[in-house]
């Protein structure tokens, strides 16, 4: 879990300013959070940052609360070592973030930061009053749910399902299994190849059928300490109409009318299904001599031809057929990215049948990000969050493909402006979960 705070913390040669402020950062056990702050010093060069973690009531924390020091690794707390860093490891960048990994109720408290340095050739120190408050949630199960990414499924054709952790931290690996339910059934775990890549995502392949169809597949993710979260998706499978057992209905299911006297003026019922996803297109056509079809009733899913009062002219071949719906893949006018405090988010909505499969070509760059994954009928809208130091384009490609096309849209980036959040302009703090 990221959750940002953005100080700017600024002392000059003969005046040291510091602004005071009270802020509280929420986070869960077992994921991570990132205190994200600049400053400016003029110290040079800068011999070290160190991050604290005490009571308020300390005007100053001590070296025994120090739980992050760039220098010596040996003043740090025992329980914060290893699993604190810099966001950015060169100091001369003004960046002073940290990154706390495998968060426990016991890191909820008062952070303080300090750098120190040489200033006019004398080695010198600064705390400053400024402080992060942080709050950890010891719940077991959190609330925050993992990506499960669905690609368009086909029967018959294998695929990949991909489920990956909440949080961009790069903590304690959790573990991640899945599960399938079907209807009135106990879960089960899927059969199929499953990889995991850097500990924090997971892959499942397997080659759907249409038992899969409308089912329930679970991801669940298990963290250190007993703490766990989970996610699950519906699948909805496209029927293979060139299947073996859908031979018949392609090619058209064919059934002979011969009326006689005896059925004469009777009324006739013909009804042909195909159950697939998504519905097919069902044609009743009668066969003429010469190898014309006359369409005489269509619907979706299913068709029942009716003829009343039966005479010798209905008699002949009938043929049903099922059409394969399909449309290509658009991407909509709702897409669209924003950077803030060095973190990009970008959204991509896209329509299209069978279900589009988006894809990010900035990701290429890129081996650590979030994301969301929603599907509502024709629709996907897929969420990605990347942390991006500077940012060399002004816009970012989506790529949204099916089997009949591709869509490529440029999505322009937007730069959230934090100096408009009405705070102090010499203190920013940004609050986002």
């Amino acid at each position: 879990m990221y959750i940002y705070c953005s100080c700017i913390l600024v002392f000059g040669s003969s005046v040291q300013t510091d602004v005071v402020i009270s802020f509280t950062i929420k986070s869960e056990a077992g994921l991570c959070t990132v205190i994200h702050c600049s400053f400016t010093t003029a110290f040079s060069p800068i011999a070290s940052a160190v991050w604290h973690k005490c009571d308020e009531s300390k005007i100053k924390c001590d070296y025994s609360d120090i739980i992050f020091h760039s220098r010596n690794q040996n003043e740090i707390q025992p329980g914060f070592r290893g699993r604190v860093s810099l966001l950015e490891p060169n100091l001369y960048r003004g960046n002073c973030s940290i990154i706390i990994n495998d968060l426990d109720q016991s890191d909820s408290g008062s952070y303080q930061f300090k750098v120190t340095g040489w200033l006019n050739q004398r080695y010198d120190r600064f705390t400053f009053s400024t402080r992060a408050s942080v709050s950890v949630k010891g719940k077991v199960t959190l609330t925050q749910k993992p990506t499960v990414e669905v690609p368009a499924l086909t029967e018959g054709q294998q695929t990949t399902l991909t489920c990956t952790a909440p949080g961009l931290c790069s903590g304690s690996d959790p573990n991640i299994t899945w599960t399938w339910r079907r209807s009135a059934e106990d879960d089960s775990y899927l059969t199929g190849n499953i990889t995991t890549t850097h500990g924090r995502s997971s892959s499942l392949t397997f080659t759907p059928s249409a038992k899969h169809h409308s089912t329930e597949v679970t991801c669940k993710v298990n963290f250190r300490g007993n703490k766990s979260t989970q996610e699950t998706v519906t699948l909805n499978v496209t029927f293979n109409l060139q299947n073996d057992t859908d031979t018949e209905l392609l090619n058209g299911t064919e059934t002979a009318i011969q009326v006689d006297t005896g059925s004469r003026g009777d009324v006739l019922n013909l009804t042909c299904s195909i159950d697939s996803f998504p519905p097919s297109v069902i044609i009743w056509a009668k066969l003429g001599p010469s190898g014309t079809n006359t369409n005489l009733q269509n619907d979706t899913g299913s068709a029942t031809l009716v003829i009343h009062n039966m005479t010798a002219d209905d008699s002949g071949q009938y043929m049903c057929t099922g059409q394969h719906q399909g449309k290509t893949s658009t991407i909509q006018k709702s897409s669209g990215c924003v950077s803030r405090s060095e973190v990009l988010t970008c959204v991509c909505v896209s329509e299209g049948l069978p279900l589009p499969t988006i894809t990010w070509p900035l990701l290429d760059k890129h081996t650590e990000y979030s994301g969301t994954y929603t599907v509502s009928k024709c629709t996907i809208n897929r969420t990605i969050t990347v942390k991006v130091k500077e940012l060399s384009s002004t816009d970012v490609q989506c790529v949204s493909t099916n089997e009949y096309g591709e869509a490529v849209e440029n999505l322009t980036i937007g730069i959230s402006n934090t100096e408009q959040e009405g705070m102090c302009p010499q203190l920013k703090w940004f609050y986002c979960c």
